[in-house]
């Protein structure tokens, strides 16, 4: 339901014409009726259940985000920097503010999987009800709750809300920011344009440039359409700007100041430096493929009409192929039609609508985005795509609205049925996918979109209850998929470092830096089969057997190849042990290749376990030299062997020489304890 915009706005210019009825929307603070409170909290709540269902289940999810929590919540040195250890030998591989509510988490509730995961799952019900409040201002409470069900239920939405990667927090400030300049368009006040840039500073904490990917539409937006004059719109972005790089810069800016040999080592860069880390392997290396010691690397992959490189083929059908078109692609065709229906219902508004400026910063947004994921060659993983999920169930909430307040007209039902029959044929394609799941399903999601769009169709002439009946269908016909899917992902444990929502799809998987990765699963919900390379550290304290440990046990769904990079390894009670005793008496109670080798071992142990060589275990950190030292000074207790093999694979396969040194060295060098199935290396103990 729409109101009048009572408030002042700029006066139309000379040729400019008045705003029209389409862009008409409520007061700027309207007092939302009860029934809109009430189907608010309802849908917080139902969002709220679902992404903290039996979230235990997924243990300790990316051991290798969990164990940098771990030592945040251990040491307050560890927490600012983000290193993987509470001794603070090396950082992960991004900014450290993903990390600091699951710290903040385990410092107050200790830790668990809970302690880990809860942040994230309450995240995705903040940015439900973010997503509301910004598109509610213009398109109403109906629209709001529509955006804000579309974004709970989109699959990789369930998926990352419910796991430990940075992407929860990074779509939580990419909405908040963009809800700030929705705010600053309607009356140009100053103030949410610096909050913008707030929003914006804290996501380049989160994951460095991609968050600033949406920038650009949103600053040429504000810039053209703002109610107030050029000049000051000009000097409003650049303060806009300034608190952006204050609120990002502060930490850059004391890493880069800090002596390098008093703070951890930069994970993912090979000169130790948080620079070089944003602008190469994090940042255009993304774009471009040339991500030295990324896994594997190679060159990069084609675009145009679908090159292919070590992380798949690029081009713009990328985002609907096997491997991501589950994941967010159910409405992204609605969303591109109900952004051209949008702004071809507004041609005509002045240039400071607002209505019309939301339809501008949600599609710029979306193109944005859409373009860079199906063209970038570097690193590209399924889950990315939570990013599209907002811009997506915004557009489609918004254009909806505007041709269902124009469904008597043949002009408006048209290309509402169209958009509900694409829908329902798109879904169709996506659940053919893997045939031998809910095959009912397909069939019945084609016929009833197809019944919807024929009864659209037919309201024009039938009148309202028809198209109430038809709108109804043409709902449940576009989420049937999304909400199965859904449904399944969050009914299956997800652990590892490379996760996708939904059951097994038909041609899914491939090349990942160089390596074959297989999708699988062990025995468990959710499917049957499948192969899970690597286990993992086992369950939090108290929760019985743990996600991915082996065949007979429940698997957790990923994509998880060569054990100990992607995922970690299980730890027996008779290595814990071996690792706690003694253990005041070292800074590290042992030392492993990659940062998940390690990991398995800290979360299984509480104690420092130095990750050498990074997360890939190619980075140049700690050196020979220097693990050299450290044995000598007594600082590390074991070495783990065996997992990556000695030194795992650095860019284009080859084997990290740093890792593969130290390696060298150790079991050369120094006693060998087998315990159990654990290969330890005593490094108080010189070989005879």
């Amino acid at each position: 339901m729409t109101t009048h915009d009572t408030r002042p706005t700029e006066a139309t210019g000379p040729g400019e014409p008045a705003a029209s009825p389409a862009a008409q929307s409520p007061p700027a603070t309207p007092t939302a009726p009860r029934r809109h409170r009430t189907a608010l909290l309802a849908l917080l709540l139902a969002t709220a259940a679902l992404y903290l269902w039996d979230l235990g289940a997924s243990g300790y999810a990316n051991q290798f985000y969990s164990a940098a929590a771990q030592a945040g919540s251990a040491s307050w040195k560890a927490f600012f920097f983000g290193s993987s250890d509470a001794a603070n030998s090396i950082t992960v591989d991004k900014p450290p503010a993903a990390l600091w509510p699951m710290a903040l988490s385990v410092r107050l509730f200790g830790l668990s999987a809970w302690a880990i995961l809860v942040p994230e799952a309450l995240m995705g019900v903040a940015t439900v009800g973010v997503l509301y409040a910004a598109v509610r201002r213009r398109f109403g409470a109906g629209a709001g709750l529509f955006a804000g069900a579309l974004l709970a239920l989109t699959p990789v939405a369930a998926l990352m809300f419910r796991f430990n990667n940075p992407d929860a927090l990074l779509c939580l400030l990419m909405v908040c920011a963009v809800y700030c300049v929705l705010r600053a368009l309607e009356d140009a006040r100053t103030k949410w344009l610096l909050l913008a840039g707030v929003c914006f500073g804290l996501a380049f904490l989160t994951k460095t440039l991609q968050a600033w990917l949406i920038l650009p539409p949103l600053a040429v937006v504000y810039a053209v359409c703002a109610p107030t004059a050029l000049r000051r719109r000009v000097g409003q972005l650049l303060l806009g700007g300034l608190a952006m790089v204050v609120s990002g810069g502060w930490w850059v800016a004391i890493v880069e100041l800090w002596p390098a040999a008093s703070r951890p080592y930069i994970g993912g860069s090979q000169h130790n430096s948080f620079l070089e880390l944003t602008f190469g392997y994090n940042g255009l290396g993304r774009i471009n493929g040339n991500e030295t010691g990324s896994v594997g690397g190679g060159p990069p992959g084609g675009g145009g009409g679908g090159g292919g490189g070590a992380w798949g083929d690029t081009g713009i059908t990328r985002l609907f192929t096997s491997d991501m078109g589950g994941q967010i692609s159910w409405l992204l065709p609605a969303a591109f039609l109900m952004l051209v229906a949008g702004l071809v219902v507004l041609r005509r508004a002045r240039r400071t609508d607002a209505a019309r400026a939301a339809f501008l910063v949600w599609g710029g947004a979306l193109l944005m985005t859409f373009a860079t994921f199906s063209f970038m060659s570097g690193i590209f993983h399924q889950y990315y795509n939570v990013a599209l999920a907002p811009y997506i169930a915004a557009l489609v909430a918004m254009g909806a609205t505007l041709l269902w307040q124009r469904r008597s007209r043949t002009a408006a039902a048209l290309p509402l049925a169209g958009t509900v029959a694409v829908t329902a044929g798109w879904a169709y394609v996506l659940l053919a996918r893997s045939p031998h799941w809910l095959p009912w399903l397909r069939w019945t999601v084609v016929a009833v979109g197809a019944v919807a769009a024929l009864g659209l169709l037919l309201s024009v002439r039938l009148g309202r209850r028809l198209a109430v009946v038809a709108a109804g269908l043409g709902v449940a016909a576009g989420l049937g998929g999304p909400v199965a899917y859904a449904a399944h992902t969050v009914g299956t444990p997800h652990t590892g470092s490379i996760v996708t929502a939904g059951p097994e799809v038909k041609g899914a998987g491939g090349r990942h830096g160089g390596m074959i990765v297989i999708g699988g699963r062990g025995p468990g919900p959710g499917g049957k089969g499948g192969r899970n390379h690597g286990g993992t550290a086992g369950p939090p304290p108290g929760q019985g057997p743990g996600p991915g440990q082996g065949p007979g046990q429940r698997g957790g769904k990923g994509r998880n190849a060569l054990g100990g990079l992607l995922n970690g390894q299980q730890v027996s009670a008779k290595a814990k042990a071996a690792l706690k005793k003694n253990a005041a008496d070292y800074t590290w109670a042992a030392a492993a290749i990659g940062s998940q080798n390690a990991a398995s071992y800290q979360l299984a142990t509480g104690l420092p376990v130095m990750p050498v060589g990074g997360f890939n275990g190619s980075d140049p950190s700690p050196t020979l030299e220097q693990f050299k030292e450290y044995v000598r000074q007594g600082k590390i207790h074991y070495f783990v062997g065996g997992g990556m093999g000695g030194g795992f694979f650095g860019t284009n396969g080859r084997s990290s020489g740093t890792s593969s040194d130290i390696t060298s060295w150790v079991e050369k060098s120094f006693k060998k304890v087998t315990i159990g199935s654990t290969t330890l290396y005593d490094l108080t103990s010189p070989a005879s």
